[in-house]
């Protein structure tokens, strides 16, 4: 038999998860954790005609030729993908054009565990090491995150199904975990930027901030982190309620 007080912190509980589970797939699923803004943006593409975009879409860019390119072209930067904006008609022989498009390259399996360098674009400078784990990182923590949750869920539902409170506290827990690895993330991620930007400064006509999809991920970390505290908050009180009561009934 369970109190009001804790159904309804239960509901809360996984009306929290199921939210800061939307966030953290939204985030992951987009391509603004990062943005530069440039002032003029057809300009730039236009002294240098195709070559910024050649590059930019090449399967051999390295991590310089894609950031300059993202520095110059008002680019966006995701956990997969990375886009820049670019007039439609990139001709040198054509006149700079107000009519832009968004072209975006995802990031291949091989490209997330891909050594950074010392000197980026520099092969024979040497290996990042802090700048390589911190990427690899920011790729493998959201999934271990959701993937907590999701198994969270399923105990839920085991719990739900046995009519017991018992099993929420593993829910608590996994939710728990997953908020250190969404709060990792973004620490990670934070960390991985500044880092970058300490190899290849921005220019002086542009500006980077971080993007609506970063906020989804530093919001879905203390949605976890409440929904965490209410499973074992419910579950604990539960329990020792019902042991008080038995013993109770047994004297």
């Amino acid at each position: 038999m369970m109190d009001n007080r804790f159904a309804t912190a239960l509901v809360i509980a996984c009306v929290l998860s199921l939210i800061s589970t939307i966030y953290m797939a939204a985030s992951i699923g987009t391509d603004f954790w990062y943005e530069y803004h440039t002032q003029s943006p057809a300009e730039n593409v236009s002294e240098a005609g195709r070559s910024i975009w050649e590059q930019f879409v090449s399967k051999d860019a390295d991590e310089k030729t894609y950031t300059d390119a993202l520095f110059r072209c008002n680019g966006t930067v995701g956990l997969w993908r990375r886009c820049i904006t670019v007039p439609k008609n990139t001709h040198w022989y054509s006149p700079p054009e107000t009519d832009m498009t968004t072209t975006c390259i995802s990031f291949s399996l091989s490209d997330q565990f891909a050594e950074k360098y010392i000197e980026p674009g520099n092969h024979n400078s040497g290996t990042d090491l802090n700048r390589t784990y911190l990427w690899r990182l920011q790729f493998l923590l959201p999934f271990v995150s959701i993937g907590l949750m999701c198994f969270g869920a399923l105990i839920g539902l085991c719990a739900c199904a046995c009519r017991s409170l018992y099993p929420a506290i593993a829910t608590g827990v996994l939710h728990f975990l997953a908020g250190l690895c969404t709060l990792g993330l973004v620490g990670c991620y934070v960390a991985g930027i500044e880092l970058l930007h300490r190899k290849l400064p921005l220019p002086e006509d542009v500006k980077g901030e971080f993007g609506w999809s970063f906020c989804l991920a530093c919001v879905s970390a203390p949605l976890q982190f409440m929904a965490a505290a209410l499973f074992i908050w419910a579950a604990r009180t539960n329990r020792k309620e019902f042991t008080l009561l038995k013993a109770y009934r047994v004297a």
